[in-house]
């Protein structure tokens, strides 16, 4: 079969076994692409398997599935009160990064990783759970509800995952954003431009420069969500911070409250507005082109916001 590497720095599809053991075999429907690995791609991080976490494919039986990218201990503490996403594991739960992930004609997941795919989600978008299960977990962890005012930093695919999960909730949402299409694909999703303060500000750009922005925006006693991933660390301003009361919180990829995983929440919503994909899904490209499809991903300027693989 066909999958990507990445070789010195470079994108490259090449020929390598069928994929073999534990788990559930899927025929690789749609792949994004994330900022993660653009920037591990640029940054030259050694990795040693297939990468591509966003995946949806369909099983041997000819069922359309999403997935979980996943593949916790189901054992340690933090897995049974359902928070696998900080299984002791670390960071080798992720497909993509700590075994092969989805970046190829074929993939295998754990039986546990499974979406129920609603019927008006079609396999070609529904790489998108993913993405918009970050974007659930975070404003969950911070307490998201009906009639807040939530401000969104940050027009990437995160942020307008953000922004849609918030406007479900009926909250009234501000989306502060780089680029014009960002801004035009904000507001086909609900959001307003920025004006006053807000209950929760989420941050999801990922840099200082963003979380600045997003205090200012907090108001008194509100809540700051930090959702971006910052690879170059983070210089807090603690000042204002605390002058306004702040509660931060921290957020990464995604787990289970009670019976409920996000994953599954995040599908239900993607069967809900099917705005979501026609707004944030800006290209799509045959597997073969993946060199070409980084590219665009890396290239925000161009109109890119979502960028997918098709085998």
């Amino acid at each position: 079969m066909r999958a990507v590497r990445f070789v010195e720095g470079k994108v490259a599809v090449q020929n390598v076994p069928s994929p073999s053991g534990e788990g559930v075999r899927l025929q690789v429907g749609s792949i994004g692409i994330c900022g993660s690995e653009v920037h591990m791609l640029d940054k030259h991080f050694p990795v040693a398997v297939i990468p591509g976490h966003e995946i949806a494919g369909t099983l041997d039986d000819g069922t359309p599935v999403g997935v979980e990218p996943l593949a916790p201990c189901e054992e340690c503490d933090q897995c049974s009160t359902g928070d696998y996403n900080m299984c002791t594991r670390g960071p080798g739960i992720v497909l993509g990064v700590g075994a092969d992930g989805g970046m190829a004609d074929e993939v295998i997941v754990p039986a546990r990783s499974l979406v129920h795919l609603p019927a008006r989600v079609d396999v070609a978008d529904a790489c998108l759970i993913e993405p918009l299960a970050v974007a659930l977990h975070g404003l969950r962890r911070a307490r998201l509800s009906g009639g807040m005012r939530v401000a969104v930093v940050g027009g990437g695919t995160i942020g307008l995952c953000a922004v849609a999960a918030a406007v479900d909730a009926r909250a009234e949402v501000g989306l502060v954003a780089r680029y014009p299409h960002q801004v035009e694909a904000g507001e086909r999703l609900g959001a307003m431009q920025v004006s006053g303060s807000y209950d929760l500000v989420a941050e999801c750009a990922g840099s200082t420069t963003a979380v600045h922005e997003a205090i200012d925006l907090c108001r008194p006693n509100g809540r700051l969500l930090l959702l971006g991933t910052y690879w170059d660390g983070l210089n807090l301003p603690h000042f204002a911070v605390a002058q306004k009361g702040l509660t931060m919180i921290a957020a990464l990829m995604y787990a289970r409250s009670g019976i409920g995983r996000d994953c599954d929440l995040a599908a239900a919503l993607l069967a809900r507005n099917p705005e979501i994909a026609r707004c944030l899904i800006t290209h799509r490209f045959p597997l073969a082109e993946a060199p070409k499809a980084f590219d665009v991903a890396r290239d925000r300027k161009a109109g890119a916001i979502k960028v997918v693989l098709r085998p």
